[in-house]
């Protein structure tokens, strides 16, 4: 399949019954701003540009929100609770993006598209959803153009910063993502 729009995204999306399944377990939760993003998103696409014939092994699924009236970690707890009895066999991870930056002692994200332009790479600072007529949203607040070029680099918000561009790149080290899809490529911070 040919993806270079975002337009393709979805529609490749859309024709995965699996990442379907995993965007209605997540809806059903009725969370405030949420998404099902990161590997989940840039995985699915570098697979299909790789012409892989197996969807790669994600660690995790990551569900994000932002609900300020409620910081508790249990309640993330009890959401994915919620979404193994649905869908058992998905290594769910449930975040709240309004607590998230105390744990990551950043400044405060002021929606959960906000925290996924502040994700430690342009090709990961993916999301999607379903709206309220089941349609496929995808938002890329630093755009595709990198996912596509099956490039690697840090966002603006870890490049600008010494510290975080040092978490980039420990990331990019322990994840090892060019052993998984030979025609990555891993752009340095320059910070």
């Amino acid at each position: 399949m040919l993806i270079k729009t975002e337009k393709d995204i979805v529609n490749l999306v859309r024709e995965d019954e699996w990442m379907m399944a995993i965007l209605y377990a997540a809806k059903s939760l009725n969370l405030p701003d949420w998404w099902v993003c990161a590997g989940f998103v840039r995985a699915k696409v570098w697979d299909a540009l790789q012409v892989f014939s197996k969807r790669t092994h994600l660690p995790d699924v990551d569900v994000i929100y932002f609900d300020r009236s409620n910081l508790r970690e249990d309640t993330e707890k009890e959401l994915e609770s919620k979404l193994l009895s649905r869908m058992p066999e998905v290594p769910w991870s449930v975040k709240n993006e309004a607590r998230m930056h105390l744990v990551n002692d950043l400044p405060p994200y002021s929606s959960s598209v906000d925290a996924i332009s502040k994700f430690p790479e342009t090709a990961t600072a993916l999301g999607l959803k379903l709206n309220e007529h089941n349609e496929v949203i995808l938002t890329a607040p630093c755009g595709i153009e990198d996912l596509l070029a099956l490039k690697i680099k840090p966002t603006p918000y870890f490049a600008e910063n010494e510290k975080l561009a040092e978490i980039y790149r420990q990331r990019i080290e322990k994840k090892s993502w060019k052993s998984i899809w030979p025609g990555v490529e891993s752009i340095q911070s320059n910070v």
